[in-house]
């Protein structure tokens, strides 16, 4: 018999339905990696790096074309081990038990449905490689699909499975010294004569990759054959390489797909995007948004095929521009903007028959399910609360999101289309949520400098106590245009630093989503402007409370929030005690030409530092190491050595001037890490430094209390 329970989630703002069998959250066959709470972990109650590490993380979650089963992968991690290990759950979408059902070596991903349901597709790397493999859906009868040299790295299933997409590295150019002079084999050179030598984390080795079209015969992957031979770009798109941007039409005749056209100075210096559609029997590609100028991505076919839903990005040069949904007729070539009159972004677009679009927009720094039709009626917003909706499934009538809070990870959500209401499906990491004790999460409006309000989430410790004083950290968001939301972050983890006995500061000051495109906007050309005088606005508000303790107050954050800290270390007026940067942007100068996507430092910034724009001067004028000369106060820096993004010299110069400066300072570089810290080991060394640092000049500061300053 199903049992029906309530879930709190601790910071939102109510209570979600429950909906689990007695089983929910139970496993049906061991894992290799065994993540149990130990007794004194149980005991303590309190969220450790080391109990987050054992989490399992939800996602991938594909609902099956009857809409009774909805399949996902849950991945662990062993911190021994130093890797993890992702497999395929089954969960019923009317809830009940959830059910491991692939296991052994190696990790499955994208995950899909075969259109009559009795089977289901999905990668994996158990043969040591990652191929196409098949199963029926409770995980029996597993067959391995492609052998395709090398591995693939991404597929598509065509609607009818006759055919398959899938994405494969090519060798196009020639970029090795020994490829160019081939009697020199031991030379380890790279030639380059444009931009973009390197992107993210890798240099330009000369391939792409590309997308091949393949058969399905007697239930196996063919070679495919390439559909870009010898183009000099990738499909999906660098950095990220999103599967997503790629759909077969439900013919399974056309492919749409997304791709960047350009290279070198071209590819550096824009953001223009565009949707191709590729004709499998005429062997044809066809530009569908070309004069559209911004980012173009995420086509998808209508049921009937004679449309694409796309987003589109109205400026070039501009990655944080709003997200607007199109329509494109083919047979017309008409396009019909969805979403004019609704000021915020669409994400996660999905058909639902002919006439509507279901999409995700982030609303006052949550992520809800939106709605809306193709013939011009205003948006609908179906979801409420404090939550993230941050992908979501649909089959046979049912929708299924993956939802997040600033106190829980993933887990899976039944969405009842009418009336918007959740009902939780899967409860993987139910043993924490038993045992571990979570902080508050308090949302607070406070009054800018110019006179508006604006969202602060603030987080307490567990069993916070409003008579006792606690120290303070002020969170400054990376991007800088992504917003401060319900997301649960296994880095940057806020109810983690409240279980240190942290109160926690993250405030949506100006150039975040969410709060319409004005309020986004702000922040281009103005890093040093009113974005910061929001971030002192939110923690100057909350220290005048009573159980703030204002002379132990610290300052974090990454990449744009890096450059924050470090602009904030020279102009912070003796507020923090402490002050910790990651993969931030220091010397604007030597920034501008050590980056590779041109067009960010040129929005962002105004230009080049030889600009004569009034934008570009101020902006230079107020990088952070002109006001190197009144830094003082302790700075623990990170970097990732193969960080080209924002390169891991500028945070060797601030490491430098700080130690120059007589400031206490501390450099932990990652070798093995870009922009971000993913393996396990080094996210447990990030963290220990994170709490050590903090622990040390802020929670143990010396100074006087902030009762007795209040007196």
């Amino acid at each position: 018999m199903k049992k029906t329970t309530t879930l709190l989630l601790a910071g939102a703002v109510a209570a979600l339905t429950v909906a689990c069998g007695d089983g929910a959250g139970k496993k049906s066959a061991p894992m290799k990696i065994d993540n149990s709470l130990t007794e004194a972990e149980k005991s303590a109650g309190i969220l450790t790096p080391e109990v987050m590490w054992k989490m399992g993380r939800v996602g991938g979650s594909v609902v099956s074309p009857d809409g009774e089963t909805v399949l996902y992968t849950v991945s662990d991690y062993s911190m021994k081990d130093d890797k993890s290990s992702t497999h395929i759950w089954s969960v019923p979408t009317a809830g009940g038990e959830a059910v491991q059902i692939t296991d052994g070596a190696g990790k499955e991903s994208s995950i899909q449905w075969g259109d009559d349901g009795s089977r289901i597709y999905f990668l994996s790397t158990r043969s040591g490689e990652a191929q196409l493999w098949s199963a029926a859906p409770d995980g029996s009868d597993l067959r391995q699909l492609s052998a395709i040299e090398g591995g693939i790295e991404g597929y598509g299933l065509s609607p009818k499975g006759d055919k398959v997409y899938y994405i494969k590295r090519v060798q196009v150019e020639k970029r090795k010294s020994s490829e160019v002079f081939p009697d020199l084999p031991d030379s380890k050179a790279l030639i380059y004569d444009d931009l973009m030598a390197r992107h993210w984390d890798y240099w330009d080795d000369g391939s792409y990759l590309h997308l091949f079209v393949a058969e399905m015969k007697d239930g196996r992957m063919a070679e495919g054959v390439d559909i870009m031979p010898g183009e000099p770009w990738d499909a999906p798109m660098a950095p990220y390489f999103d599967a997503a941007e790629i759909a077969w039409n439900n013919a399974g005749t056309q492919l749409a797909y997304t791709c960047k056209k350009m290279k070198g100075k071209q590819y550096a210096l824009s953001t223009n995007s565009d949707i191709y559609i590729y004709d499998l029997a005429a062997g044809t590609t066809v530009n569908i948004t070309e004069g559209m100028m911004g980012y173009d991505k995420y086509p998808r076919f209508s049921p009937d095929d004679s449309m694409v839903a796309f987003t589109s990005m109205e400026r070039d040069g501009n990655e944080s521009d709003k997200d607007r949904l199109f329509i494109a007729v083919l047979a017309t070539g008409e396009k019909k903007y969805l979403t004019e009159n609704f000021d915020y972004n669409a994400g996660n677009v999905t058909w639902d028959g002919n006439d509507k679009l279901w999409f995700l927009s982030p609303m006052r720094a949550t992520y809800q399910l939106c709605k809306v039709g193709t013939d011009g009626s205003p948006v609908e917003v179906v979801t409420s609360g404090a939550h993230d909706l941050n992908a979501f499934t649909m089959g046979g009538g049912k929708l299924v999101a993956e939802l997040t809070t600033l106190s829980t990870p993933s887990e899976l959500f039944a969405v009842n289309l009418t009336d918007g209401m959740l009902s939780q499906l899967t409860n993987t990491n139910k043993e924490i949520y038993d045992n571990i004790r979570m902080g508050e999460v308090r949302e607070r409006w406070v009054k800018t400098t110019d006179g508006k309000q604006m969202l602060t989430w603030v987080i307490l410790p567990p069993d916070f106590d409003s008579t006792k004083t606690y120290p303070v950290l002020l969170y400054c968001q990376g991007g800088p245009q992504s917003v401060v939301s319900q997301r649960w972050s296994f880095r940057w983890n806020f109810q983690l630093m409240a279980a240190q006995g942290y109160i926690v500061v993250a405030p949506n000051r100006r150039g975040l989503p969410s709060f319409g495109q004005e309020w986004l906007d702000q922040i281009s050309g103005d890093y040093s402007g009113q974005n910061i005088r929001d971030y002192l606005s939110a923690i100057d508000d909350v220290a005048r409370e009573p159980w703030a303790d204002e002379t132990r107050m610290g300052c974090v954050g990454a990449s744009y929030g890096g450059y924050s800290v470090y602009f904030l270390a020279g102009n912070h007026q003796k507020r923090f005690k402490a002050f910790i940067a990651h993969c931030g942007m220091f010397n604007f100068e030597s920034m501008y030409c050590g980056t590779e996507e041109l067009w960010f430092p040129n929005n962002d910034l105004g230009g080049s530092y030889w600009s004569d724009s009034p934008v570009a001067k101020r902006s230079y004028a107020n990088s952070p190491h002109k006001f190197v000369k009144n830094w003082d106060t302790p700075i623990l820096i990170f970097s990732g050595l193969n960080d080209f993004r924002i390169p891991y010299t500028e945070n060797l110069q601030a490491y430098t001037a700080a130690q120059l400066m007589g400031v206490p300072a501390r450099l932990v570089a990652f070798e093995n890490e870009a922009h971000q810290v993913f393996k396990p080991q080094n996210s447990l060394v990030w963290q220990r430094e994170f709490f050590g640092w903090l622990d040390k000049y802020v929670k143990n500061s010396q100074q006087e209390t902030a009762s007795a300053a209040k007196q």
